[in-house]
Order: structure tokens, then C-alpha cells, then sequence
């Protein structure tokens, strides 16, 4: 049996590949499909054909939910989200470390919340009828993969804790000039 030093390293390094190839595989599609799609509908359709494609908005709005739903965990592991570390350098290291974790520890409850609730409102949105306005397609898929987007941030903070525990410092995934 596997001990704990090199499982979850082994874990951590999995998540990351998984993470990456997703953001640059689906997140690349649907940048392209957003480009191609916008160019095509207002220079061709719009201004050339006066002739605008019905629902180009819905769809660029849906992608933009895309977009973002796959750049929050990639953005938890590599470290793009903001933090404030202005008392930081006033502190003990053992109490920062222990206030990192007791942060960690806060965000990880609100977005099992968050996670929680999407989910939820993703299996009632068809009930509520909430559509986007031209097209109608169902927000609840969406929802749902707003929810499992979330749901991974989660995951990403309780590695993070345990990389705080374990060693003082968490590893971020480093995008540039390292290979994966």
C-alpha cells in the first residue's frame, strides 16, 4: 500500500494534466468557436448581409459560462486568484500559516455551498423556465457544469490545506516553461 507522501503528490500531478488539458482543449474550442462565430455574425451577417443570425447572442453568452467554468480550477492550481497578503509580513509564521489554512478552510465550506446550490438550481431550472431569451436552451446544464467546476475549486482548496499542513507552502502548477 501506497503511503500518504506519495499518493496524493501522485494525485496533485494527475489533477493538474486533467486540468490543463482541459482549459486548453475545450477552453481552446470554445475561444475559437466565440471568435469565429462573433467575426461571422457581425461583420458578415450584420454589417455585410444586414441579416444578423437570431440567437448569436445566447450562444456567445452560453460560451462565455464555458469559458469560465473551465478557467476556475485551472486558475485555483496554478494561484490567478487574488489574495491579499498585506499582514502577512507582521505575522509569526506558524500563525500565518495557521490563518491560511483557517481561510482555506472558510472557502472551502462557501463553495461546497456555492457547488451544492448550482447543482440544485440547475435541476430546477427547467421548472422556472429559465431559458436564454431567443433560443430558449436550458440554463440547468450550465448550472450544472458550474456546480462541478466549483466543486473542483473545493477539491483544489482541501489539497491546498494539506499542502499547508504538511510543509508549510502550497505548490501551484506552473503554466510557463515548465513541462507538465
Amino acid at each position: 500500500m501506497t503511503d500518504d507522501k506519495e499518493l496524493l503528490p501522485g494525485l496533485i500531478r494527475v489533477l493538474d494534466k486533467i486540468l490543463t488539458w482541459l482549459a486548453l482543449i475545450l477552453g481552446g474550442a470554445t475561444l475559437l468557436f466565440m471568435t469565429v462565430f462573433s467575426v461571422t455574425n457581425v461583420l458578415i451577417m450584420r454589417k455585410a448581409l444586414n441579416n444578423p443570425i437570431v440567437g448569436a447572442e445566447d450562444l456567445l453568452v452560453l460560451s462565455l459560462v464555458v469559458i469560465v467554468a473551465l478557467s476556475v480550477p485551472l486558475g485555483a492550481r496554478t494561484g490567478a486568484h487574488i489574495e491579499i497578503e498585506v499582514m502577512e509580513g507582521y505575522m509569526s509564521a506558524g500563525f500565518a500559516k495557521w490563518s491560511k489554512v483557517a481561510v482555506k478552510i472558510m472557502g472551502f465550506v462557501v463553495l461546497v455551498l456555492m457547488s451544492w446550490r448550482l447543482w440544485y438550481a440547475g435541476d430546477t431550472a427547467a421548472k422556472f423556465g429559465e431559458t436564454t431569451q431567443q433560443l430558449l436552451i436550458s440554463y440547468g446544464p450550465f448550472y450544472y457544469l458550474l456546480s462541478v467546476s466549483i466543486g473542483i475549486y473545493a477539491f483544489v482548496l482541501l489539497l491546498d490545506i494539506w499542502q499547508l499542513i504538511r510543509s508549510d507552502k502550497v505548490i501551484t502548477l506552473k503554466v510557463y516553461g515548465e513541462e507538465l
